[in-house]
C-alpha cells in the first residue's frame, strides 16, 4: 500500500510497515504466536537479562529462581523450551531435568542447559536425564539466541515420542 507522498518516496519503509501490520494482524487471529521460553537459574540477575532479551526478540519468557516452583510452573505455563541451570540449591537441573521428562505435560518440552560446570565434569549426564544442548556460561545473548531458534526449529519437525 504506497498511499502517502512519504511512502512514495521510501518504498522500503512502506514495505516494512505493511509486513509488520500483517504480522500483527496474523498474530491477533492467532496465526503467529510467539514460543513460549522458561529459564530456571537461581542467579535473578541471569534470568532477568535472559528473560528481557528473549522477549525483545518476541518470545513469551517466563522465569524462576527455584526448583521446585520452575517444575511446577512448566506444568502450568507448558513452555515450548525450558533453559535450564545446572548448578541449582536443594535440586541441581539434573534432577529437574529428570522431573520434568517423568511428567506426561512436560516430557516432551526441550531442555538446554545452562552452567559455568567444565563440559568435561557433565561427562554427558545433561544428555543422558533428557537435555538436548550444553550450554556454558558466560555466553553471548546473541549466541543463546541463536540456539534458541534451532532448538525450536528442530522441536517443530520432530514428532513427540
Amino acid at each position: 500500500m504506497l498511499n502517502s507522498k512519504a511512502d512514495k518516496e521510501n518504498p522500503t519503509n512502506a514495505s516494512q510497515t505493511t509486513k509488520v501490520a500483517e504480522i500483527k494482524s496474523a498474530e491477533s487471529i492467532g496465526k503467529v504466536k510467539p514460543a513460549k521460553i522458561l529459564v530456571i537459574d537461581d542467579e535473578p540477575e541471569i534470568t532477568d537479562i535472559i528473560e528481557t532479551f528473549l522477549e525483545a526478540a518476541g518470545y513469551e519468557v517466563k522465569s524462576e529462581n527455584s526448583s521446585m516452583i520452575g517444575i511446577e510452573r512448566a506444568k502450568t505455563f507448558l513452555p515450548d523450551l525450558i533453559l535450564l541451570d545446572i548448578m541449582m540449591p536443594f535440586m541441581d537441573g539434573y534432577e529437574i531435568c529428570q522431573e520434568l521428562k517423568k511428567c506426561e505435560k512436560t516430557k516432551n518440552i526441550p531442555v538446554v542447559f545452562l552452567t559455568g560446570k567444565d563440559a568435561r565434569s557433565d561427562d554427558g549426564r545433561s544428555y543422558r536425564v533428557g537435555g538436548v544442548l550444553y550450554i556454558k556460561k558466560p555466553f553471548s545473548c546473541e549466541r543463546l539466541l541463536d540456539i534458541v531458534k534451532v532448538v525450536l526449529q528442530t522441536a517443530k519437525r520432530e514428532p513427540n515420542s
